[in-house]
């Protein structure tokens, strides 16, 4: 089964005016997961409008940064003192050495789909066996931007055919440190959630299921979408971090 992206009618405009007049202002920071593009948050930062100023990380802009340069990137691209972060995929992984960087600026985090390593390990490390093999094997031989093939059948398989064809186009190779640097074991705010995607192709139940034992988390739902539930679900994501940022802990 495949989903258009929603298009915004009078109705929807309305609901989400009346649920930013009830929302707190809070500021957010949105981490993309490994090679996708800013413009797959569009939908669902038009939802949080109303209420929540937001902003979409930038990433560094050489090929051999590391980890902590991506933590740096995304601290610089937030122009607020203190905000919620919410992040998808692998920028899990960057939003937990944001944590090291600038504990104090964090005071909610949300991951969505997304790998959250134990202390001490990588994003390569935090994959089971043969995965992690393979996955070393193939960023060695080829590089850290996939086949156009699995990326189709994997992030981008329950998208429509031109939105996926958009992000095949656009999918930009990460520097392999990303993938191979280990955070350095900051601690996530009070205020943190795990919500998982139940028709995942790319990060399966199971796994998702293992980064949220990670994060310990005291919010923890589910939005019926694969792996970019900002395109596949955009109201439904954005209902959730909402109601995270409403009716969490703290």
């Amino acid at each position: 089964m495949r989903f258009m992206p929603e298009r915004c009618h009078n109705g929807d405009i309305r609901r989400r005016q009346d649920r930013g007049m009830t929302q707190s202002q809070e500021p957010i920071l949105l981490l993309s997961g490994a090679g996708l593009p800013a413009w797959i948050w569009d939908q669902v930062r038009e939802e949080l409008a109303p209420a929540h100023r937001t902003v979409v990380a930038g990433r560094p802009r050489h090929d051999r940064a590391s980890l902590t340069e991506y933590a740096a990137a995304a601290l610089d691209s937030a122009p607020w003192e203190r905000f919620a972060v919410v992040a998808h995929s692998s920028g899990g992984t960057v939003a937990a050495e944001i944590v090291t960087l600038a504990p104090d600026r964090v005071a909610a985090f949300l991951a969505v789909t997304a790998v959250v390593p134990k202390p001490g390990r990588s994003f390569v490390a935090s994959m089971p066996l043969p995965n992690r093999l393979v996955l070393s094997l193939a960023m060695r031989l080829a590089g850290t931007r996939p086949p156009d093939a699995a990326i189709r059948r994997g992030v981008a398989s329950r998208v429509d055919p031109e939105t996926a064809d958009r992000i095949v186009a656009e999918f930009s190779p990460e520097s392999v440190r990303l993938y191979r640097d280990a955070p350095r074991g900051g601690r996530f705010p009070e205020r943190r959630g795990y919500l998982s995607t139940s028709q995942d192709a790319g990060l399966p139940s199971g796994l998702q299921q293992r980064f949220a034992r990670n994060l310990d988390p005291s919010w923890h739902e589910s939005v019926d979408s694969g792996h970019l539930p900002m395109l596949e679900a955009p109201d439904a994501l954005a209902r959730r971090i909402e109601r995270f940022l409403t009716n969490g802990p703290g």
